[in-house]
């Protein structure tokens, strides 16, 4: 029985342990990515811990990692949220989707402009 529990233990560590860890693909200029290589695209997950502070960002239409080619089309669930600082935010027009709760709390914005190929906007977005 010691054994078993030990095992299950050192299951759930591991299994927890790569789940902090896929948070995020690659962190480019102060921003999270995951990336989809089977169809080359990313989303943004996060604008860093560190960055509530930030002020404004700029989402480029595509990121290089790897020597891949990236293309944005996506902001994910709460990747800006609450950065209550951050004032004006440009986004690339091949952007598709603002996930759930993406720039909720940023209480200051002031400045985004959503591109016309924008298709969903998310629960909560603003």
């Amino acid at each position: 029985m010691k054994n078993y529990l030990k095992h299950l233990l050192a299951s759930l560590v591991a299994m927890l342990t790569s789940v902090s860890l896929s948070a995020y693909d690659v962190r480019i200029d102060g921003i999270y990515y995951d990336l989809n290589k089977e169809i080359s695209e990313a989303t943004v997950t996060y604008s860093g811990a560190d960055d509530y502070q930030i002020r404004y960002v700029t989402i480029p239409a595509s990121i290089t990692s790897g020597g891949i080619t990236y293309k944005v089309t996506s902001i994910g669930n709460r990747a800006f949220l609450h950065c209550m600082e951050l004032t004006t935010v440009y986004l690339p027009e091949n952007l598709t989707t603002i996930g759930e709760s993406a720039f909720n709390g940023c209480t200051s914005l002031t400045s985004i402009t959503i591109p016309s190929t924008v298709t969903s906007i998310g629960y909560s977005a603003f």
